[in-house]
């Protein structure tokens, strides 16, 4: 078993390269020397939810004590102490470069802890806070490794962007969760839209959604749109090597919401997925946009602009 910190770091690259496209192919647009920082920290973040989500042949008792081993071998490194995990140099050397913050980790694992025993929210509040460790702290891990102009100002942008991202899977994956026992969307949207689990169950059976489902995703993509509006000046207060990347990663994830919006609001009838042809394109434009330049909000109508973070307007 290879636990060399080269060996480490190419195993965390191929993990984001097999399982996080989207993001993968917006770090190829980092500098060499940051991208394996990033895929430290997304192999990281992978392999926690690989246990949680990869093993569900296996009783809740021994997963949760397969994370809790894992994580104590995390925390044992952070210590000091030597690993033996193949993974784990990585992470640790990543968050020694740069002195990451040590509470980011721990919110992340109590969130993949939730995972194990948790399967639904019964409102926003509820859900931010799983967010909270498993989306917004990922955005302030990133943040040192990106590097900012003003990073006191970059973070809170920086936690929106989690957020925006995660909500924007938990849209798109409706129907994969629920394989999984889950509903991350809270009970108190689906019922002010008259929609119950069993109702998603239905429709994910049909591989079609009903109207009052369509009108509760139509609810959740602007929700989800309000945390980009909010994230949006997070992206040029980044360092200027770093912008392309996050203005990229961006757009790709608000184009999800962009595919789903064109589906009619229908997450059941096929995953939504950017095109190819569009994600080069996004890919290109990210390249040419001059450092600085405000980011085009997800959703708004051609020429709309966003500059400075904004109240969310719904609750």
């Amino acid at each position: 078993m290879d636990t060399s910190l080269g060996g480490s770091y190419e195993r965390c690259r191929e993990l984001h390269r097999r399982h996080g496209r989207t993001y993968y192919l917006a770090t190829r647009l980092l500098p060499a020397w940051k991208r394996r920082h990033v895929h430290a920290l997304y192999g990281f973040t992978r392999y926690a939810d690989e246990i949680v989500d990869r093993t569900e042949e296996l009783p809740t008792p021994v997963r949760s004590a397969r994370l809790a081993d894992w994580s104590e071998r995390f925390l044992a490194g952070l210590r000091g102490e030597p690993v033996t995990d193949p993974l784990l140099p990585a992470v640790l050397h990543t968050i020694a470069v740069f002195d990451l913050d040590r509470a980011d980790f721990a919110a992340f694992l109590r969130s993949m802890a939730m995972d194990l025993t948790v399967t639904s929210y019964p409102r926003y509040a509820d859900l931010l806070d799983y967010m909270a460790g498993s989306a917004a702290a990922i955005g302030t891990m990133m943040l040192p490794i990106l590097g900012s102009t003003d990073p006191a100002a970059a973070r809170e942008p920086a936690r929106q962007l989690g957020l925006a991202f995660q909500l924007t899977n938990f849209i798109r994956d409706v129907a994969e969760d629920l394989t999984r026992g889950r509903v991350y969307l809270p009970a108190e949207d689906l019922a002010r839209f008259g929609v119950t689990p069993a109702d998603l169950v239905a429709a994910a059976r049909r591989g079609r959604a009903t109207p009052p489902i369509r009108q509760l995703i139509e609810y959740e993509v602007s929700r989800a749109r309000e945390h980009y509006v909010a994230a949006a000046s997070g992206v040029t207060l980044l360092a200027p090597a770093s912008q392309s990347c996050i203005r990229t990663a961006y757009l790709l994830y608000g184009g999800i919401l962009d595919e789903v919006v064109a589906a009619g609001y229908d997450v059941f009838a096929g995953r939504a997925v950017v095109p190819r042809g569009r994600r080069a394109a996004v890919v290109a434009r990210a390249l040419l946009t001059p450092t600085g330049a405000p980011v085009a909000v997800p959703g708004a109508p051609t020429g709309v602009r966003r500059g400075a973070a904004e109240p969310l307007a719904i609750p």
